[in-house]
């Protein structure tokens, strides 16, 4: 089966935080199950950047490099795991309007940038974005230090997936797979999320402004392939 979608990912910086799993259950479809550890659920807000975007071998002009902004979380489903949703932030509106209809993804179009630069002897990650007449950022201080997390790691288990799962607008669940080689990891000095959680994903996330984040890791990134759905 040939990819639907061939890009890069990369400098993909997550954040992840603990969350009560009655927060998420009710969007998890049926025959997938909500990733819990020691009772709790995790979410992760993720920025990064796609680049050399194709859809089935074909650029389309203007919409082949720009950043994602997406709150995720995570599921199992038959031994494997994997990410769902909650909302994708992209600066193209073509792109959200394709993934809404088409896919039912929860994606959103609005101003965004992203950009990387040195400051201080280290590099800087920057992402800035309004939505709803508010300005927002996400930045990230980092060395060019790189190692491979281990398996049984924090950074192995929120950054590596190969499943994507969602819902059609007719209420039947699919799932996509996702390949990419195993990303290593930047040396992280300092991040900061300047966010309005309430305002971006509903007030039942704003709790997360008082959270200290359980995890956070700044992936290099590689070429992935996504590729066509599948229903469950």
């Amino acid at each position: 089966m040939k990819p639907f979608l061939t890009a890069e990912w990369k400098h993909l910086l997550n954040v992840t935080y603990r969350v009560p799993p009655e927060l998420l259950i009710d969007k998890v479809p049926p025959g997938v199950e909500l990733d819990i550890q020691d009772g709790t659920a995790f979410a992760s807000v993720v920025a990064f950047d796609f680049l050399n975007t194709r859809v089935r071998g074909l650029t389309i002009p203007f919409h082949v490099n720009f950043p994602e902004i997406n709150l995720r979380f995570y599921i199992k489903h038959q031994g494997k795991r994997g990410v769902m949703f909650w909302k994708e932030f992209v600066p193209k509106y073509c792109i959200a309007l394709v993934a809404q209809k088409i896919y039912n993804e929860p994606y959103e179009a609005t101003a965004m940038s992203s950009r990387i630069f040195s400051e201080g002897g280290a590099n800087l990650l920057e992402h800035t974005f309004s939505y709803r007449k508010k300005d927002f950022r996400i930045s990230a201080r980092f060395t060019d230090e790189k190692t491979l997390p281990p398996p049984d790691s924090l950074a192995y288990y929120f950054k590596e997936h190969d499943l994507g799962v969602g819902v059609l607008r007719s209420g039947k669940s699919i799932q996509y797979e996702v390949k990419h080689p195993e990303w290593e990891v930047f040396n992280l000095l300092d991040y900061q999320l300047d966010l309005d959680f309430g305002c971006l994903y509903g007030n039942q996330w704003a709790f997360l402004a008082d959270e200290t984040p359980y995890c956070a890791i700044l992936a290099e990134g590689s070429e992935v392939a996504v590729y066509p759905h599948q229903k469950i």
